[in-house]
């Protein structure tokens, strides 16, 4: 956009400037005072539209060290200064209106050569209108609107000219001058209008009622509990969001980070020139209260893995259980330092827990590539499970191998009507002598109904 908004200035450059040379031509030619000045006017509107394109070509370039944001805000600076020259070009003309119409009729009366060259600048004029005009609505820009109200004013101005040069050869010196004065009214309120609204793009001034779409649409979004900050500003055409969003404490990072895509996709497609920037934070209020143990517990240093997370309470008091794993090489000492460390963790979050029972297990790495199996491993395995009467069935029994760990996985068949802990006190008495026979085993026993 901003490359087609620098083209549409070029060409108002290279028209207002020929519109110049015609009417200071032609002004001098015909001794009208009036196109002279007019032309002056166009000479300065020249000006404004150099500085209008110079501000649209800095708007270009990509962001960099000293501008993250991009060079946006020079073409709202552009619009602002252009503002500004509208503004004392209007009040020149209020000015000298006053002044003429105190002052006694000129003494050299233009001709029909000046009317032409007045003409002439009149049709520059409605065609940088159209252009700018057809440009503003497709492409937008605060300088192709400062240009536009240049164009506008310029042609009122030629008009006024015109008009006085007509009338003054009719003998009606002052109808120019008061055409002049309502002329210089407009162009005061439209300037103040441009600075005005520039001048809070600078501020990085938001519609509210935008951010209240983006909170909309930000808490409307699955997942997400809440939106905290939410920081918004302009910088040319883009809007840049920085959003806080706040997740269930015990949603795993990859499940974060996939809400924040859904975010930043439903922001996208309401508001498609926005830059979001997306943070998340935990909200534990809703979530269970072994959850955030386990989430505690399990970003402490040392610790491998948590399972088996239970709370309960008792007169009035809450306690928790947990099983935390740690490197199977390191000591008692060290062990316990660690579960010490996630008793203590635990306390500080949740002051209501009383009482922290923390279960030590070793951590084994399970690979996920095995080598052969085992199959004299496996005939020492059925041995141990036929021993066991409650073992209706013995299904399959796979052994593999990986450097020193051997993973074992048994699939055995019990009355459908043993009780659940009954099955779980006979395949952990199992899991138990078979770890007795054969170090550094990994066991999985997967007990069915029959």
């Amino acid at each position: 956009m901003f490359v087609q908004r620098t083209r549409v200035l070029q060409i108002s450059l290279v028209a207002i400037f020929s519109a110049f040379i015609v009417e200071f031509v032609f002004g001098i030619t015909s001794n009208s005072l009036g196109l002279i000045t007019d032309s002056i006017h166009a000479l300065l509107d020249s000006v404004v539209t150099l500085v209008l394109l110079l501000a649209a070509r800095m708007a270009i370039k990509p962001p960099d060290e000293e501008h993250t944001y991009g060079h946006g805000k020079v073409e709202s600076l552009g619009g602002l200064i252009g503002g500004i020259a509208i503004f004392l070009i209007a009040i020149f003309f209020i000015y000298e209106s006053i002044q003429r119409l105190q002052s006694p009729p000129p003494s050299i009366l233009p001709g029909m050569f000046a009317i032409i060259g007045g003409l002439y600048t009149i049709g520059i004029d409605i065609f940088r209108i159209a252009l700018l005009r057809r440009s503003i609505k497709r492409i937008g820009g605060s300088t192709l609107k400062a240009d536009f109200y240049h164009a506008f004013m310029d042609l009122g101005s030629t008009g006024v000219a015109i008009g006085g040069i007509v009338f003054a050869m009719y003998g009606f010196y002052s109808g120019d001058f008061i055409a002049a004065l309502i002329l210089g009214v407009v162009l005061a309120i439209l300037s103040i209008k441009l600075v005005y609204k520039t001048a809070q793009d600078l501020t990085d001034i938001i519609s509210p009622d935008l951010v209240k779409k983006v909170r909309d649409i930000v808490t409307s979004t699955e997942g997400v509990i809440d939106a905290d900050a939410i920081l918004m500003r302009r910088s040319g055409d883009t809007i840049f969001a920085d959003i806080t969003i706040s997740l269930r404490g015990d949603a795993s990072f990859e499940n974060a980070h996939e809400i924040s895509d859904k975010v930043e996709a439903n922001i996208k497609e309401k508001i498609s020139n926005a830059s979001i920037t997306i943070h998340f934070e935990p909200d534990w209020k809703n979530v269970p209260l072994d959850a955030k143990i386990h989430d505690i517990a399990k970003n402490i240093p040392g610790v491998k893995g948590v399972h088996n997370v239970s709370t309960h309470k008792s007169k009035g008091k809450t306690f928790a259980n947990l099983h935390v794993m740690v490197d199977r090489e390191i000591n008692l000492y060290s062990a316990h330092k660690i579960s010490e460390t996630v008793e203590e963790s635990i306390q500080k979050s949740i002051p209501k827990v009383e009482h922290v029972t923390i279960h030590l297990e070793p951590f084994l790495t399970i690979p996920k590539n095995f080598n052969v199996e085992d199959k004299e491993t496996e005939t020492r395995i059925r041995r141990i499970l036929e021993k066991y009467p409650e073992i209706k069935k013995i299904g399959r029994i796979v052994s593999l191998n990986f450097e020193n760990i051997l993973k074992i996985d048994i699939d055995c068949s019990f009355d459908r009507d043993l009780s659940i802990e009954k099955v779980h006190d006979i395949t952990s008495k199992i899991e138990h002598i078979i770890r007795a026979e054969i170090k550094n085993a990994v066991i999985t026993i997967h007990p069915e109904p029959i």
